[in-house]
């Protein structure tokens, strides 16, 4: 047995230095998009978020695999590598309500979107641990235009409220407080 063997369980070694250095780059262009917003969680959060979830991804299969061996056997009649997915999501949750805060007496909840792109990393990490580069690579490009250009359509947006409510010395430029519930965006 040649120590390669011993490195490679389940998925190639190669494969596994691509899938993580994908997740790392793909967490760094959804980092950097925050970072460059001056938000919460940025760069370094973003791609230890999708490392961290491409690795558990990957160690699902890696376990997998050997279990897989003995698939049937009593003791391991249900062996499911991809349920590891299922406690990266509920982790991703905990590691995101972390960052909504709505402010004491205030309508004003912040942190919603910087929430969303740490789950969402994290899926971008799960793709590139399973080796669904398209999915992954597709699914990044698709979300860098949400967080930047609909960012930036939403603060503008947000200026023109503002500036609709304070001509005509309203709170909110027209109807009801229910229809406007005060959101602040990221």
């Amino acid at each position: 047995m040649e120590w390669v063997d011993v490195l490679e369980q389940g998925v190639a070694a190669s494969a596994i230095a691509v899938r993580l250095m994908l997740a790392t780059l793909l967490g760094a262009v959804m980092g950097w998009e925050r970072e460059a917003r001056d938000k919460p969680a940025g760069l370094r959060t973003h791609m230890l978020v999708s490392i961290g979830a491409a690795t558990f991804t990957l160690l699902g299969f890696e376990t997998g695999a050997e279990l897989s061996e003995h698939a049937g056997e009593e003791g391991h009649e249900g062996v499911d590598p991809t349920r590891i997915i299922q406690g990266i999501v509920g982790g991703l949750g905990f590691l995101g309500a972390g960052s909504i805060i709505k402010a004491r007496g205030s309508e004003d909840v912040t942190g919603l979107t910087t929430a969303a792109s740490i789950w969402y990393t994290g899926a971008l990490g799960v793709a590139c641990g399973m080796g669904t580069y398209l999915l992954a690579l597709t699914s990044a490009v698709l979300g860098l235009l949400v967080l930047s250009v609909l960012g930036r359509m939403s603060k503008r947006d947000d200026k023109l409220k503002r500036v609709a409510s304070a001509s005509t010395g309203s709170e909110t430029p027209s109807g009801t407080e229910a229809e406007h519930a005060t959101h602040s965006p990221e």
